[in-house]
């Protein structure tokens, strides 16, 4: 067991271990905050569970990135990110950085590091057809992750008294710029549902947009997690509840977490596979929300419901009931692969602008922030993105219709207006409005208080002309 005790504006984790000439020993670990202290004090007491804790004492880059995937990783890592770290680790760090002393590491060798890193050629991908010639060199991206793994190697390191700083905090990484991701705007999307053919493909297609899920949140969703009852339909409350994800991951990396965070295994489709398909909890517990569907899918849903039952009656014990929303025909999960694959051919077929499927929940985001005006925290709940920054910072793209009616605006107030300012262009709309609500009849008193919400004189500056329109 090991306990954590404030010291001054510290905390330490305090433990009992055996030495090697077996006599006990108490060790101290001092850390900034409570949570990394918590977090050190369930890594101790899941070590000691297990029945393989050892004190860390590392004289080597190698031996180093063993105890930090022994130790850290396995209590913090989630399936697919052990497999991508430990990848890392194997193929980038361990052949360069290795056999250095942890003293030799400093920011300098780092930089160099990286820089060489960068005219090294990368290691095959999974998916690279076997016989392909083509040749790459490691990536700014991947040059980054390499330094993300290093960073929290090293400050590990530091609480296990190890090292006295952390030189990958001072490293400069090469330079990466995200690639820009397109969107469909909503006359293209409303566009490419009206086309598709299939009809799974349309349910995923609105499901992610409206409930702005990701691909393995949509494909992880049961029925238990879905009220479309009629009561809740008309009370404006059908929803879905995102609880778990659909994954391929390594089975060796589920064994080597002990199967953590899995909820099911899927049983194998072929023989020879080192990767299953799983249920597992979502990647950050925000994820974990309750989503309100349009009635227009939750309609959707109950005719969809009605033909898997139709289905699962009609081909009995054959049809594998998992109780997934989206199967295959005999019930089977149903892999994004073959989802992303429906959408390619839906885009070849019609000539429609290449996105990914991901795209979809940006677009959700974005429209949902145009519709509520900015509501960046109802947008994240819906999102379950941890902080609501990754929402305005990463998904609300400016689409091409804002930018043109900024340039209407600038056209009717500046040029049309010789010069006028903003203010003076809503104040003649107040005008405008006041005359109107005049004329029919409203008392002045009455009239100030509402000009005194700025709402309200959006609202019926809206109101003033779709009437004109109408009378048009």
């Amino acid at each position: 067991m090991a306990t954590v005790i404030p010291r001054r504006d510290k905390f330490c984790v305090v433990y009992s271990y055996l030495d090697k000439d077996g006599k006990r020993r108490q060790k101290w670990e001092t850390f900034s905050t409570m949570n990394e202290a918590k977090a050190r004090k369930t890594e101790v007491e899941y070590s000691q569970q297990l029945g393989h804790f050892v004190i860390p004492n590392c004289s080597t880059v190698s031996q180093l990135m063993k105890e930090y995937v022994s130790l850290y990783g396995k209590t913090n890592w989630s399936p697919s990110v052990y497999t991508s770290n430990t990848g890392l680790i194997n193929n980038y760090i361990e052949p360069y950085l290795g056999k250095l002393k942890l003293s030799e590491v400093t920011s300098h060798t780092l930089e160099r590091y990286y820089q060489k890193l960068m005219t090294t050629q990368a290691v095959p991908m999974l998916c690279t057809k076997k016989y392909s010639n083509e040749t790459r060199t490691v990536t700014a991206a991947t040059v980054r992750k390499v330094h993300n793994v290093l960073r929290s190697a090293f400050t590990q390191a530091m609480k296990w008294d190890l090292i006295e700083k952390n030189p990958a905090a001072y490293a400069n990484v090469p330079k990466h710029e995200a690639e820009k991701r397109e969107i469909w705007d909503a006359q293209t999307l409303f566009k490419a549902i009206e086309l598709c053919k299939d009809p799974r493909l349309k349910l995923c297609l609105n499901l992610a947009f409206s409930c702005t899920l990701r691909i393995g949140e949509l494909l992880a969703l049961t029925w238990d997690c879905v009220d479309i009852s009629d009561e809740s339909i008309q009370a404006g409350k059908a929803c879905i509840s995102i609880t778990k994800e659909l994954q391929r991951v390594s089975k060796k990396a589920i064994k080597a977490l002990d199967s953590k965070d899995i909820i099911t295994v899927f049983p194998d489709q072929g023989s020879h596979n080192s990767t299953s398909l799983v249920l597992k909890t979502p990647k950050t517990p925000t994820s974990i929300r309750k989503v309100f569907l349009p009635k227009t899918v939750a309609e959707m849903l109950i005719a969809w419901k009605m033909e898997q039952d139709a289905t699962i009656e009609a081909i009995g014990s054959e049809y594998a009931d998992y109780n997934l929303v989206i199967a295959t025909p005999i019930g089977l999960p149903c892999e994004a692969s073959q989802i992303r694959k429906a959408l390619n051919n839906l885009i070849e077929e019609n000539n429609l602008p290449p996105v990914v499927f991901h795209s979809l929940r940006h677009s959700s985001i974005t429209y949902k922030l145009k519709l509520n005006q900015g509501d960046i925290k109802s947008v994240q709940g819906d999102s379950g993105h941890a902080q609501a920054s990754m929402v305005t910072d990463q998904y609300s793209h400016i689409l091409d219709e804002n930018r043109q009616e900024n340039a209407k605006l600038l056209e009717k107030t500046f040029y049309n207006g010789h010069g006028a300012e903003p203010e003076a262009e809503v104040k003649r709309k107040q005008v405008e409005v006041v005359d109107q609500m005049n004329a029919m009849g409203f008392d002045p008193l009455q009239l100030a208080k509402v000009l005194s919400n700025p709402d309200m004189v959006k609202m019926l500056q809206m109101l003033a002309g779709s009437g004109a329109a109408t009378a048009t």
